[in-house]
């Protein structure tokens, strides 16, 4: 896996890099921890009454403190969350609350601006929004937003005090309804309660836009003495969830001295273990990150994210053939798992073997049915295709490439060459055409912007 820092969502998974380019809205993908994500937020979404097929989970790599819904069911989770969290219990507490804030409906007011936005551009909101509340200056945050967006859309994350209330009640609502103990929701804000007295520079993002109250805690409190699932523990395979989730964030995203001193060598949990295979890959040392992962998969061997791992390792040291056999098992292992199949068919593209490209190609039309808005998959199939000599797919994975990566000219091009090669009324034909309806309206909304 790799963690990825893009202005797109095109990574495969997770790629051991330094922090992103200032002011660029940086994204991590990785299956394990969205998928650890999922599990928690699936029962929530069910007691709400919303379907969790429509739930987008994105993970913000920033060290701050915070949380957040976009339009739809978009929640975005920053690492800072994830990793100072110190149960899973508090991070399903979070997500409880900011699932009442979807089903409470209130963004609806900024449905269109969220529909015009992509997800990098409301997290370059979010940086620019906290920018400005620790410089104290308005016009610190609105340099770092990008787009000209505006002051709607600048303000999307700051609620009222009403809607927190309510979303707190919903979030005890969800947490009942599913039999988990509120504890942990109510650890989280006692912690940011205590925030509300420091300076503005001093507290984390999410003080700033959910505004705590002594009233809120006062009632949290409450609901956690009365209701009969307080003392119910945590699901153990939550706890490991949440640690395996932590070790590897850590692992990512921290120096390999760090993530060596934290996760020491005498301890064999298995986050700890796998949390050392990371950091001694990162070096690069594969003469250690290899027998640490090779043992958890003796141990675990339908463990898709360990054989997941040992691809990326092999992978991005040269060793292509090795890492399409790991990244095989782990495809066998999760076979719907979008960012694991275009991890594979990236390996079978590189391995400049003709007959693995039907093979490769049918993964990323397969991850594409999970993720249309991949780019990435889009360029590695128009690869794919040009080299079996399909000069129309070719052309149509191109356009769908240029215009993920708001590329509207060239998207604009190599659709109208997918349109002349494509057979007329044919399924990607037709795509095409749709294709060049979203090209030609946000070129008109570009030009309106200026």
């Amino acid at each position: 896996m790799r963690i990825i820092f893009r202005l797109f969502l095109t990574c495969l998974s997770l790629l051991a890099a330094a922090a992103p380019p200032a002011g660029a809205a940086s994204l991590i993908r990785d299956t394990e921890v969205e998928n650890t994500i999922r599990a928690f937020e699936t029962p929530l979404l069910e007691a709400a009454g919303l379907d969790p097929n429509a739930f987008e989970v994105h993970i913000v790599n920033e060290r701050s403190l915070n949380a957040f819904v976009a339009g739809g069911q978009k929640m975005f989770l920053h690492t800072g969350l994830l990793l100072r969290a110190q149960s899973a219990s508090q991070v399903i507490g979070v997500m409880a609350h900011e699932t009442g804030h979807i089903a409470g409906g209130h963004l609806a007011r900024l449905q269109q601006a969220f529909e015009d936005a992509s997800n990098e551009a409301i997290i370059a909101t979010v940086l620019g929004v906290a920018a400005g509340v620790l410089a104290g200056r308005s016009d610190v945050g609105a340099a770092v937003v990008m787009g000209g967006q505006d002051m709607a859309f600048k303000n999307l994350l700051t609620f009222s005090r009403g809607q927190e209330s309510s979303a707190d009640q919903a979030g005890i609502t969800y947490l009942n309804r599913t039999q988990q103990s509120a504890r942990g929701f109510l650890e989280f804000m006692e912690i940011l309660a205590q925030q509300e007295l420091w300076m503005s520079e001093r507290q984390d993002p999410y003080v700033r836009t959910h505004p705590i109250s002594q009233e809120r805690v006062t009632f949290l409190r409450d609901q956690v003495e009365k209701s009969q699932y307080s003392d119910i523990p945590l699901r153990p395979e939550y706890a490991l969830m949440f640690r395996r989730m932590q070790a590897k964030l850590f692992a990512f995203i921290e120096a390999p001295v760090r993530t060596l001193s934290r996760y020491k060598a005498d301890d064999n949990s298995i986050e700890a273990r796998m949390a050392r295979s990371i950091a001694y890959y990162k070096k690069p040392d594969l003469a250690n990150a290899l027998p640490l992962i090779d043992g958890l998969i003796k141990e675990y061997p339908n463990d898709a994210y360990f054989q997941e791992l040992k691809g990326q390792f092999l992978f991005e040291n040269g060793r292509i053939a090795e890492a399409k056999d790991a990244l095989t098992h782990a495809a066998r292992l999760m076979p719907e798992a979008p960012l694991i199949l275009i991890s594979l068919a990236q390996a079978q593209i590189e391995m400049n073997d003709d007959s693995l490209l039907p093979e490769a190609s049918r993964h990323l039309q397969q991850a594409l049915t999970k993720e249309k808005d991949n780019a990435l998959a889009w360029r590695l199939l128009s690869v794919a295709y040009g080299r079996n000599g399909n000069q129309g797919m070719t052309a149509y994975a191109m356009a769908e490439y240029a215009f993920l990566s708001g590329k509207l000219a060239e998207a604009s091009h190599h659709a109208d060459q997918a349109d002349k090669l494509l057979a007329r009324g044919s399924p990607p034909w037709l795509a095409v055409q749709d294709l060049k309806d979203n090209i030609q309206t946000q070129q008109a909304k570009k030009r309106k912007k200026k």
